[in-house]
């Protein structure tokens, strides 16, 4: 241990140098499960390729001491920003552990990191594994040659959706059996959160806009996307999806719960469901769960459906671990009229106040003030009766 600077955390028992990192591994397969338990000062320890931004912030608002991957962070498919968030938020990261990794550390024990290498702290027997320490500059050198494969990858995800858009036809049938909501929204506008790229930044900026105030669109939000809401001191009224990334607090919130069933059978959202004993409804339809939440407003008879942080981009489905975008493309297609995608309305604009503009207008108010003064008899005769009192007082000619 070379550093000279050492932070002791009593409450998670970590130790940091600029040479080491002394911390209580948290160990899971699913990088969304351990974001839901992962407490500020522990190691994080995953196994997730090309690591999606999503995943990356829940990280970051984790403020863990160190990610350790079992698999490469960023491949060269594709830019992922994964990496690059927990890079700019401070929080080292170890890639290309493999897979003996889990195996090597168990879950709650304490680890050492030291650059690239990790180990058991208190266990001697258990020989280092040896990984790759990202730094700002690799990550860009790997996303600069991932762009040179874009063509090719481009070419592969069209080949993809167009390949599998028959299987999901089923999307554009006007006879899609709908979950029984009892809930007409003809007249209304419809606001669809999903848990996607700066979707709580343009959740809020649509709120600071004072669209939700005046609009009050029903909420609509895809698994996760609830949380969103209810952080905004803002409760979804419906919350449809895999039920997967979403609390079980925003379950309980009083929405109306419908989880995403798919034509094999399966209905993992149920599943959890009922277990915790929530009554439901099924969405029977192929495609994503954002994909059926806009057809469910579509078919309700919204006017407008407004959506945050939706995926529709190669990038993003990328991120999502999908090939193509079969079911979105045809879902976009049958909604197109009547759909407003608000992703990026936080970068589009951003308020901001000028010291000039703010120095004028300081000036400007001095000035009103001034010439009420001086047009205004009874506000001259008050002010000099208080000058007179005052300089009586500080003169001693009043007691």
């Amino acid at each position: 241990m070379t550093g000279i600077f050492r932070r002791r955390d009593t409450a998670t028992d970590t130790v940091s140098t600029v040479d080491e990192i002394v911390g209580v591994a948290r160990v899971d397969g699913r990088t969304k499960d351990l974001i839901g338990y992962l407490q500020a000062g522990e190691i994080a320890v995953i196994d997730h390729e090309d690591l999606d931004r999503i995943a990356a912030e829940g990280l970051v608002r984790c403020q863990p001491a160190a990610v350790l991957n079992a698999a490469a962070s960023s491949t060269g498919r594709y830019p992922n920003e994964g990496p690059l968030v927990l890079l700019e938020a401070g929080i080292p990261l170890i890639d290309e552990l493999g897979p003996d990794l889990f195996g090597r550390v168990a879950d709650g024990e304490r680890v050492v990191v030291r650059g690239g290498r990790i180990a058991p702290a208190d266990r001697e027997d258990v020989r280092e594994l040896a990984g790759t320490r990202q730094t700002t500059a690799g990550l860009r050198a790997i996303h600069l040659r991932s762009r040179t494969n874009m063509g090719g990858a481009l070419n592969s995800f069209v080949e993809n959706t167009v390949e599998f858009i028959d299987d999901n036809r089923d999307l554009l049938d006007d006879n899609l059996v709908l979950p029984e909501i009892g809930q007409d929204w003809h007249g209304r506008q419809v606001l669809i959160v999903v848990r996607g790229n700066d979707y709580l930044d343009d959740l809020q900026m649509l709120r600071q806009m004072g669209y939700v105030r005046e609009m009050r669109p029903v909420l609509l939000a895809v698994d996760g996307g609830a949380d969103a809401l209810l952080e905004l001191n803002m409760t979804p009224d419906v919350i449809i999806g895999d039920m997967d990334s979403v609390s079980e607090d925003a379950l309980r919130c009083g929405a109306i719960l419908v989880a995403h069933a798919y034509r094999d059978g399966r209905a993992p959202g149920s599943e959890r469901l009922r277990r915790l004993g929530l009554d439901h409804e099924l969405f029977t339809a192929s495609g994503t769960s954002e994909d059926i939440a806009m057809l469910l407003a579509y078919e309700l008879g919204a006017d407008l459906l407004v959506a945050v942080g939706t995926h529709s981009s190669m990038v993003d489905f990328l991120d999502k671990g999908r090939s193509g975008m079969a079911s979105t493309m045809l879902t976009r297609m049958k909604v197109g009229p009547v759909l407003v995608d608000a992703k990026g309305v936080s970068r589009l604009y951003q308020g901001r106040v000028r010291k000039r503009d703010l120095l004028l207008l300081v000036v400007a108010a001095l000035f009103a003030m001034l010439v009420v003064v001086m047009i205004s008899e009874p506000i001259r005769l008050l002010i000099k009766a208080n000058w007179v009192l005052l300089t009586g007082v500080v003169s001693g000619a009043f007691p």
